[in-house]
């Protein structure tokens, strides 16, 4: 209680493009290696990039979904450093005039909402892979990612915890794949964070020395990184010791981060713009162009579900985090059902099913269609949520079956026949006196056995609405 923790991220996207950023050589996952090592790639002499456009549209896209500014003009620049899987021995990147300008993007907390300020997000090339321990004492190079366009969007430090920054990582993962511009597969390593983390002492206006996770490829990994990073911080400046600024790795084996190598600052990669590449100037027109091609973006949507659906800001909020989820409830509404019993069944049944499976939406066994015309069954009240719920579950188990089908395969129609109900009540209130007399003389618990009462008769299949309002008038008499 007595430290602030600081937090900071710069998230590595790799973007949806078919052709790498400055060649047209492949951008295509798990080939064999080396096969997509073009000349440019390899930094053979006189070789020349070309900008790749469709990787300034992804650029131009993000900025816009997260309101930052676009800059017309920006500059690429070469990032010296010698790494074995980086041929020309310096990186294009951008420094000192990036694509993208201030922005914000809005994560959802316990207590409401938090504005995580985005600093710039520039354009630039990623290295490619160094395998250790394929053969013995040595190491293999594999350029099929060198040249592959990335996102770097980095933050200001105003993440304070654990769970923070694993929010808004999940923010921008969802992000990302809504525009179109990642798969967001981070086993791939198509979305990954490095994390900067600092601690100081409690209302101190002094920064501490910070520390930068590297490639976290999992949210898990991120909370269980910032966790040991803040515990090894506090602990070693309460013991007397000094943190120094250094990249660190986090270990998911043993669940601890170790140093590699002091952090560099920018002036140790000696930036200098690129001269084989020429300023990067977009019009106003393009800039609107694009605009137009976004689709609807979270934020909009949910306040269009709360709006014109009459959704909770809560129900809102959780259909608009994933365009998957998003998607299928929009297909179920526009099927004609409720958009609250929707959300409902969603969030409740078919997330559950879901967690426990460990699948997405588009994997689950249960399509919109089925989801729909069930819940059409509870709408008509040919069914009652209880009975829905025994047919979801065997549509889960056998998705080829039908919701008709199910309904006269399990007995579950439901009984809205206004004298089978009568009849009933009357047998319960013919072999139940005592309740009667009970309920006369003011006890509401004795009502609600006797309707518990009709339930059972009916092998649950009677309509409760009907049954509460016949059995009220019976006896009124």
């Amino acid at each position: 209680m007595d430290w602030d923790i600081v937090i900071g991220i710069e998230t590595h996207v790799q973007l949806k493009t078919q052709t790498k950023i400055f060649s047209g050589a492949s951008t295509s996952f798990g080939n064999e290696a080396n096969s997509q090592a073009c000349l440019v790639s390899l930094a053979y002499p006189g070789v020349l990039p070309v900008l790749n456009h469709e990787a300034v549209n992804c650029a131009i896209k993000f900025g816009l979904a997260v309101d930052a500014k676009i800059n017309k003009k920006s500059i690429f620049a070469r990032k010296n450093y010698f790494y074995p899987d980086l041929p020309k021995g310096y990186q294009i990147s951008q420094f000192e005039l990036p694509i993208v300008g201030e922005g914000k993007l809005s994560i959802p907390l316990n207590d409401g909402y938090k504005d995580i300020r985005i600093l710039r997000a520039h354009l630039e090339e990623d290295a490619g892979k160094s395998s250790h321990g394929i053969l013995q004492g040595k190491s293999g190079i594999d350029l099929n990612r060198a040249g592959t366009p990335l996102l770097e969007i980095v933050t200001e430090p105003d993440m304070s915890s654990a769970a923070e920054a694993v929010a808004y990582a999940k923010k921008l993962h969802d992000l990302v794949q809504w525009i179109g511009i990642c798969d967001g597969n981070m086993q791939e390593g198509n979305f990954r964070c490095d994390v900067n983390v600092s601690v100081k002492k409690k209302g101190s206006t002094t920064l501490g020395t910070r520390r930068e996770i590297k490639n976290l490829n999992s949210f898990k990994f991120i909370k269980q990184a910032i966790d040991f990073e803040v515990n090894w911080q506090i602990e070693t400046i309460e013991d007397g010791g000094e943190i120094q600024q250094s990249t660190i790795l986090f270990n998911p084996d043993n669940g601890e981060t170790k140093a590699m190598r002091s952090k560099e600052e920018a002036n140790d990669y000696r930036y200098f713009p690129d001269p084989d590449l020429l300023p990067l100037v977009v019009s106003e027109d393009h800039i609107h162009n694009i605009k137009q091609s976004l689709p609807e973006l979270p934020g909009e949507m949910q306040k269009r579900f709360e709006i014109d659906l009459g959704l909770s800001e809560y129900d809102a909020s959780e259909l608009t985090n994933n365009k998957d989820v998003a998607d299928y409830f929009m297909n179920l509404i526009k099927r004609g059902v409720s958009a609250k019993l929707s959300a409902n069944w969603i969030l409740v049944n078919l997330f559950s099913r879901l967690n426990d499976a460990d699948i997405s939406i588009n994997e689950s066994p249960i399509g919109f269609d089925q989801l729909a015309d069930l819940i059409k069954k509870i709408e008509d009240q040919t069914i009652s949520n209880n009975a829905a719920k025994k047919i979801f579950d065997a549509l889960w188990d056998s998705p080829a079956g039908t919701v008709d089908s199910l309904i006269d395969e399990l007995g579950l129609k439901q009984i809205s026949n206004d004298s089978e109900i009568e009849g009933l009540i009357d047998k319960v209130l013919n072999d139940n006196g005592a309740m009667i007399e009970e309920y006369k003389s003011g006890k509401d618990k004795a009502f609600n056995a006797l309707v518990g009462q009709v339930m059972k008769a009916s092998r649950g299949k009677a309509n409760p609405s009907q049954v509460n309002e016949m059995l009220k008038k019976k006896l009124s008499n």
